[in-house]
């Protein structure tokens, strides 16, 4: 099965490393043009070297600054966007931040900056895209759909983390956001999605995997025993994108290696 993207243009917040990274790249490779967004100037080297990843393998797409928290900036990056490539197809709401800490040492800060960030910045950026979506309506050169959004949870919108509730509590948030959506725009033909992230090797969890014993406790979490890779999103991003998976919307599916299954009951608990 060969899936093709061609003329499609996809926005992908906090594409500058990581599962951002993987999608990105595996969009273009399918022919989309990608707009490879990531949010300060700290993070603009590495964006930009993920665009000449993308062109150098003959693909096509632009590096956008914005900060998804910011209401302001993100209205600004889809009107950018939408000027220069004139519209908006696909919707990644990738970006996304850890600020960690026991639940009674954590502080407002913490706690906001991680809302404001994981869940807010999904709901300015796909309130754009859908905006943008009924104004263009349903155009089959493109794709039997209106629009495809696919927000980017984690196994943790089912799995409970200690130390981390900001977080948790972000991704449970969009689980329930994206099947709003679903249910709100189903009728106009916008297919919303979340990909559920577990243990995949990128840099926001490297304690979790750069030695041979932070790695060996992870596998006891993951019955397949294997970590996962950026571009195992990215792969299913591909196929939720694209019109072979027009029946799907308002699933949350998870890319974990069975890690849902809870692999500490598998002999007993």
């Amino acid at each position: 099965m060969e899936i093709s993207l061609k003329n499609q243009v996809a926005i992908v917040t906090g594409a500058s490393s990581g599962i951002g990274t993987g999608i990105a790249k595996s969009l273009a490779a399918a022919g989309a043009t990608v707009i490879v967004n990531h949010s300060s100037e700290h993070s603009a080297d590495e964006a930009n070297e993920v665009l000449k990843e993308i062109t150098d393998a003959g693909g096509t797409g632009i590096v956008y600054q914005c900060d998804v928290s910011s209401e302001e900036q993100v209205v600004g990056m889809f009107q950018e966007v939408i000027s220069q490539f004139g519209t908006v197809d696909i919707l990644i709401n990738n970006a996304g931040v850890q600020k960690d800490a026991k639940f009674t040492e954590m502080t407002l800060d913490q706690w906001n900056t991680v809302i404001n960030i994981n869940l807010t910045g999904q709901f300015l950026c796909a309130r754009e895209a859908i905006k943008e979506f009924l104004r263009r309506g349903i155009d089959t050169s493109r794709s039997v759909a209106c629009g495809k959004i696919i927000h980017i949870s984690s196994v943790h919108e089912v799995i409970p983390w200690a130390g981390h509730a900001n977080y948790a509590a972000s991704k449970g948030a969009i689980r329930m956001l994206m099947q709003t959506l679903a249910q709100e725009y189903g009728a106009d033909k916008i297919r919303v999605n979340s990909i559920c992230p577990g243990a995949i090797q990128t840099p926001i969890n490297k304690n979790a995997w750069s030695t041979p014993e932070a790695m060996n406790s992870l596998m006891k979490l993951v019955p397949y025993n294997r970590i996962g890779k950026p571009e195992d999103i990215g792969n299913l991003a591909v196929f939720l994108a694209s019109d072979h998976a027009d029946y799907i919307s308002g699933a949350s599916i998870f890319v974990d290696g069975a890690m849902t299954t809870f692999e500490s009951f598998s002999t007993g608990g």
